[in-house]
């Protein structure tokens, strides 16, 4: 746990995870994308959609941090109480969905005051980094999906469970359900990757918000779970769909108290 963190109250504190300087082998070859869609064609997720993910490319990431774990509904409803939004719903430790952008870019901001630092939502790039490490691997745990590392539709669930349940499905850097359990916003809005094919949409005005989400939540399939894909929140019922959120820092500057 940060330094920083020692003069907040302990639901506010949150579990850094350090993620390094380096190159990310971000998203997925042209080429390589009919093979990705028929390996997950059970799931019938067209493979136009797959197409986002296209052009891979090597992406320097500065250093950062990002929360361990999702929010979850305790620290949310401490947000909630101090701001007068609406207390969350659902088991203390699981974490908060149906949040909107704005609301989880107010939390970022909130608990940066209490903390002393510059919290914020993390960059597109940097969930893909801290889910992927070094080696592009398809799932957080590596190359193949396995059911019980993630909560997914297939472990049939149906609602979220407690954050940190999957200790084994931890990304090369100890990051947890980042695959599964609530899908995740990013600070990035959609656009396409450059040099994407033709195919791929300059813009989804078809979506409810623009930025864009990862990870896939209890409700989503394994195709979701996969480090590159790319999603969205393309339904009004963010609570419906699992969305909620994790926080991240970086690079560390300490806020100026005035």
């Amino acid at each position: 746990m940060s330094r920083e963190d020692g003069g907040a109250d302990r639901v506010d504190r949150v579990d850094w995870v350090n993620v390094p300087a380096g190159t990310l082998r971000r998203g997925t070859p042209t080429e390589e994308v009919p093979a990705v869609a028929r390996r997950y064609a059970d799931t019938r997720v067209p493979a136009e959609w797959y197409l986002k993910e296209a052009p891979a490319a090597e992406i320097h990431v500065p250093a950062f941090r990002i929360a361990r774990t999702q929010v979850t509904v305790d620290q949310w409803a401490r947000f909630a109480a101090a701001t007068g939004r609406p207390a969350p719903q659902g088991s203390p430790d699981h974490p908060v969905i149906g949040i909107a952008w704005e609301d989880a870019s107010a939390y970022c901001r909130w608990l940066g005051q209490r903390l002393g630092l510059d919290v914020r939502l993390p960059t597109e790039d940097e969930w893909e980094r801290a889910a992927r490490g070094d080696d592009g691997r398809e799932f957080p745990w590596g190359e193949d999906y396995r059911t019980g590392l993630a909560n997914l539709v297939d472990l049939g669930v149906g609602t979220t469970m407690p954050v940190g349940s999957f200790p084994e499905g931890a990304s090369p850097f100890g990051v947890l359900d980042m695959a599964g359990n609530a899908d995740e916003w990013t600070s990035t809005l959609y656009a396409p990757y450059p040099g994407a094919p033709a195919e791929v949409p300059d813009t989804e005005d078809w979506a409810f918000d623009r930025h864009i989400t990862r990870g896939g939540a209890f409700r989503h399939d394994r195709d979701l779970a996969r480090c590159a894909r790319r999603h969205g929140a393309y339904e009004r019922d963010l609570a419906a769909i699992g969305v909620g959120l994790r926080v991240a820092v970086g690079p560390v500057r300490p806020l100026r108290r005035v």
